[in-house]
């Protein structure tokens, strides 16, 4: 069987080296076979599988725990289903939520753009228009008025 030393598995993964090593020591991941002549970690496709799952989640902002009841409930198969479904969907929402702000966020810029385009004209009634869109806004953002 092919095994690819850490150098592979971080080009493969995209996860940094440092990573690998950490997810290993915090049970994530391994135990990572080891090369009996040097000591060197050696990853077999399947670690590789697991490295991928977890490159995965991190990039949606998946924390440590959370990819640890991921790991264990993969492993516990479709006993596993529905608490894997129901971790998954609490990170859609919070995914979800933060998208919500991040549209908010972009509206209340433009909004201020706007003002200061209306500035820029001297025309004082888009001016008014786009200083009450911005306190809207702001309100969105959760700024008190």
């Amino acid at each position: 069987m092919k095994t690819f030393g850490i150098q592979d598995a971080s080009r493969r993964s995209g996860l940094s080296e440092p990573t690998l090593r950490y997810y290993e020591d915090v049970g994530l991941l391994g135990p990572i076979d080891r090369d009996d002549r040097n000591g060197h970690r050696r990853y077999r496709p399947q670690d590789l599988d697991v490295l991928e799952a977890l490159a995965c989640l991190r990039a949606v902002g998946v924390g440590i725990e959370d990819m640890r009841a991921y790991q264990a409930n993969r492993a516990r198969g479709r006993a596993g289903a529905g608490d894997q479904r129901d971790l998954l969907l609490r990170h859609a929402e919070r995914i979800e939520a933060e998208i919500a702000a991040q549209h908010a966020r972009l509206g209340y810029v433009r909004e201020k753009a706007a003002l200061w385009e209306a500035r820029e004209r001297g025309d004082s009634a888009a001016e008014a228009e786009a200083t009450r869109r911005v306190v809207d806004a702001a309100g969105r953002l959760g700024v008190p008025r």
